[in-house]
C-alpha cells in the first residue's frame, strides 16, 4: 500500500537554518530609520540580542542550529508530511496533494520553530523578560511555551478582536505562564493614544507591535520577539521546507507547487525558502502565498518604505503595505491581518520570483471543512486560506487533465477556533473585500521618506 504519512527520525532534524537571502539575485533592501539613512545593526540592540541581530544581516547560506535548540525541537520535530489522498478522491482530481502537518507542536502551530530559538538566544544574551504581540494568539502561546521552557518572562499584547475572539488562545498563554493583555491598551503611550482617537478600537498587529516594542525598549531586562517579518524569524523556520523536501523525496515525488498562508510571511517562508534553493538552482517550482481579500498586502497593496507598527517605533522596511494605520476587518484568521509583510517575501514577489494570490472568507472555510472531512484535521483559518488555493488548483488540474503535485503547509490545527466554525455553519460569516478607498486612504499617511 502507498504510504499516506511520510515520517523522518529525530536524527534528520535539520543542523542548520537555510538564509534565503544567499539565493536572491538581488540584495535585500536596506532598512532605514526615519532620516532615510540605513539603519545599524547596532543600533537595533535596544530591543534585540546580538546573536538575532547577525542572523538579521546575515547573507551566509547555512546558519548552524545550537544543539539544546533542536534538542527541544526533539519534542515535535521532524513534522510529518502526508499525501491527501482521501481529498484528492473527493475532488476527482489528477493532482497530487501533500501537507506538512505543523500542528503537531505543543503549541498546535508552526510559531514554537522560531519562539524557542528566540527564547534561547534572549536567555544566552542575559535576558529575562520578552514582550511580544499576537494576532490569533498562535504566536503568543509559542512564545509563553518557549519563556517557560528556557525561563523567561514574558507579556504579551494581543490584539483585542482576537483575545475576544480566541479565549482559549488566551488561556494557554496563562497556562504556560505568560501574561496576556488585550491591545490597545492604557498601559503604553501607543496604546492610549489609539484608545484616545477610539476608544472601541479592535486593535491591530501593528497597533500591538508599537506596544510591545514601547514596552522593550524602556526597559534593560526585557527584549522584544517577533512572531513574522523579520529575516531571522523567517530564517528559523526553514526547518519546515527543508524537512517537506526530504519526505518529497522519500516519497518519490516533487511539487510542482508550493503554497501557504501568508500574513507576516513566516508560514510562506517556512516551507517555500527552502524551495526557493531549488528554484534559483534552475529547477522549475512555483511557490504560492495565500492572503485574504480583507487583508490583500501583497496583491492590493504599494510596495515602499512604511513602518512595521501603528505608532512608527520600527524601523521603515521596504515591503508592500496597506498602511501602517491600516486597521483590518474583524475576520477569523487574525494572524493574517497585518498591513505589510516580510520584506524578503515582498522582494521576491516584487521581483516576479515567487506568485500571490487573495481568498475570500466564507470559500476558506468551505475549504477548511472539505479538508476535514477528507482529511479528518480541523485545520486553523489561517491554514484553510492554503487549503482553499490548493483545491481550487487542484479543480484546475481536473479540467486540464493534468497531474501537478502540489504541496502546501498546514501550519496549525483550528481547535481553538471552533466559534469561528460555528459562525460558518450558521450562515454568519462574511466576505471582506478591502474597500479601495480605504487603502487609499491608509496609503495617505505614508512616511515621506525611503521611497521604494
Amino acid at each position: 500500500m502507498s504510504e499516506t504519512k511520510i515520517l523522518l527520525e529525530e536524527s534528520a532534524i535539520p543542523t542548520h537554518w537555510y538564509n534565503v537571502v544567499a539565493d536572491m539575485p538581488n540584495p535585500p533592501a536596506a532598512v532605514l530609520g526615519p532620516d532615510g539613512n540605513p539603519v545599524t545593526p547596532e543600533a537595533l540592540g535596544a530591543i534585540f540580542p546580538p546573536a538575532l541581530i547577525e542572523q538579521e544581516v546575515s547573507t551566509e547560506r547555512w546558519i548552524p542550529i545550537p544543539e539544546p535548540i533542536r534538542e527541544i525541537y526533539r519534542a515535535w520535530r521532524p513534522s510529518p508530511l502526508y499525501r491527501a489522498r482521501r481529498l484528492e478522491a473527493a475532488l476527482a482530481t489528477p493532482a497530487h496533494i501533500y501537507y506538512k502537518y505543523e500542528g503537531v507542536s505543543p503549541a498546535g502551530s508552526h510559531k514554537p520553530n522560531t519562539a524557542v530559538a528566540q527564547a534561547w538566544y534572549n536567555r544566552e544574551a542575559g535576558i529575562t523578560r520578552l514582550s511580544t504581540e499576537t494576532g490569533a494568539g498562535q504566536w503568543g502561546s509559542a512564545l509563553a511555551l518557549a519563556g517557560q521552557l528556557l525561563g523567561l518572562r514574558v507579556r504579551v499584547y494581543m490584539v483585542k478582536v482576537s483575545y475576544e475572539q480566541k479565549p482559549y488562545r488566551r488561556s494557554m498563554i496563562r497556562t504556560w505562564g505568560g501574561e496576556v493583555l488585550a491591545s490597545p491598551t492604557d498601559r503604553t503611550e501607543s496604546g492610549r493614544k489609539v484608545l484616545a482617537a477610539d476608544p472601541d478600537s479592535p486593535g491591530s498587529l501593528g497597533i500591538a507591535i508599537s506596544e510591545a516594542v514601547e514596552e522593550a525598549a524602556s526597559r534593560a531586562d526585557t527584549n522584544y520577539s517577533l512572531g513574522s517579518v523579520l529575516n531571522h524569524v523567517l530564517l528559523h523556520q526553514t526547518v519546515i521546507g527543508l524537512e517537506a523536501r526530504e519526505q518529497m523525496a522519500l516519497a518519490g515525488d516533487y511539487p510542482d507547487m508550493v503554497f501557504a498562508p501568508c500574513g507576516g510571511g513566516s508560514n510562506f517562508g517556512g516551507i517555500a525558502f527552502p524551495f526557493f534553493a531549488d528554484k534559483a538552482a534552475g529547477r522549475d517550482v512555483r511557490l504560492v502565498a495565500v492572503e485574504p481579500t480583507s487583508c490583500p498586502t501583497l496583491t492590493r497593496g504599494v510596495y515602499t518604505y512604511d513602518f512595521g507598527d501603528t505608532a512608527g517605533l520600527t524601523p521603515l522596511m521596504c515591503m508592500y503595505t496597506l498602511g501602517h494605520d491600516f486597521v483590518p476587518p474583524g475576520i477569523h484568521a487574525g494572524g493574517l491581518r497585518y498591513h505589510g509583510a516580510s520584506p524578503l517575501v515582498c522582494q521576491l514577489h516584487h521581483e516576479g520570483l515567487i506568485d500571490a494570490v487573495a481568498v475570500p472568507q466564507v470559500a476558506t472555510f468551505e475549504a477548511g471543512v472539505l479538508f476535514a472531512r477528507t482529511e479528518g484535521i480541523i485545520a486553523a483559518p489561517e491554514a484553510s486560506h492554503a487549503i482553499r488555493a490548493v483545491i481550487d488548483e487542484a479543480l484546475r488540474c481536473k479540467e486540464s487533465g493534468e497531474p501537478k503535485t502540489l504541496l502546501f503547509n498546514l501550519s496549525g490545527h483550528g481547535h481553538f477556533d471552533m466559534a469561528a466554525y460555528d459562525k460558518y455553519f450558521n450562515g454568519e460569516l462574511e466576505d471582506y473585500e478591502y474597500p479601495e478607498e480605504a487603502i487609499h486612504a491608509a496609503l495617505a499617511h505614508l512616511p515621506k521618506v525611503g521611497t521604494a
